[in-house]
């Protein structure tokens, strides 16, 4: 049985999802644009057309990370709790589940504005439906935000020599019982 071949001519249009899975299926660490192209069957050229360098790829991502893990739900105060929890594990498996994002997103970048602010925006209506005030909601956001961001992007390398690697259930239970921040 012959492999077929694209046929000669224009090749498939490219659209915002296409460039998204293709990425996400590649490391992030070290994914080029010519890979992306290549993996894609398309000119960088005609890639750049969608997306105009690597941060605007990671914008692309990031959206629909943010889009993945984002409970439906609306954070109320019974069950602001459940939110962050379910959203912290939301967040382990997508940005484990795609190599490269967890580091990426754990390192200083530059944020998707869009995506970033939704994320933000949700965490602190949890805060707020908790009963923190607006100040309070504000520092509990950046505990939590960057607290989960950096156990899942951390290097967890060091623990196969026989040791159990850290344990997110445990972390993440002890990170929401001393939330929301108090003064």
């Amino acid at each position: 049985m012959r492999e077929s071949t694209p046929a000669p001519g224009r090749p498939a249009r490219l659209n915002r999802q296409a460039i998204v899975q293709a990425a996400m299926r590649s490391d992030l660490r070290t994914l080029t644009m010519r890979e992306l192209a290549a993996a894609l069957r398309v000119s960088h050229s005609a890639l750049y057309r969608w997306v105009p360098d690597k941060d605007g790829l990671f914008d692309l991502i990031s959206a629909e990370m943010v889009d993945r893990v984002l409970p439906t739900a609306e954070p109320t105060t019974s069950n602001w709790r459940d939110w962050l929890r379910d959203l912290a594990w939301r967040m382990h498996d997508e940005f484990l589940a795609v190599p490269g994002y967890a580091a990426h997103v754990a390192a200083p970048h530059r944020h998707n504005p869009e995506s970033f602010e939704r994320l933000r925006g949700q965490v602190i209506t949890a805060f707020r439906a908790a009963g923190a005030g607006p100040e309070m909601a504000e520092q509990s956001w950046y505990i939590y935000g960057l607290s989960v961001v950096r156990w899942i992007g951390a290097d967890h390398a060091d623990y196969d020599l026989g040791q159990s690697p850290p344990r997110f259930d445990l972390f993440l239970e002890t990170l929401l019982r001393g939330l929301p921040a108090q003064e």
